[in-house]
């Protein structure tokens, strides 16, 4: 299989995520970027959207997710890359990014995250 990465990167939304209780109460900015390995070659010579990852349906499917709140951004990256996975048998790999834009620490921090790497 011939392999293309389709990406959509700099998906922010505002949810309800953090192991505080005060950051799952009033909610902060996150980032997510998202890596899709799939084979492009019949959307390539076709221009069928059909015959490839859509776009817009996929970020639906991450708004719906980071909507449901959690303590930790490694269980909302999970269950993201998992619905990704679930919903699109032609995803054989994929890499998220999950960032928390100014987290509480104390700190000037522009970000704190994590990435996951998952494959078939």
């Amino acid at each position: 299989m011939k392999q293309s990465c389709l990406f959509i990167e700099g998906m922010e939304f505002y949810a309800h995520h953090g192991c505080f209780e005060q950051e799952r109460v009033i909610g902060t900015w996150f980032k997510v970027d998202l890596y899709l390995y799939t084979d492009t070659e019949q959307a390539q010579q076709t221009d069928d959207l059909s015959a490839t990852v859509n776009y817009a349906e996929v970020y639906s499917k991450v708004k719906e997710e980071m909507a449901i709140s959690s303590k930790l951004m490694e269980h909302v990256a999970r269950r993201i890359a998992n619905r990704i996975l679930n919903d699109y048998p032609a995803v054989e790999e994929l890499k998220i990014k999950l960032q928390k834009l100014n987290p509480p620490l104390g700190e000037k921090i522009h970000s704190a995250g994590v990435e996951l790497c998952l494959s078939r």
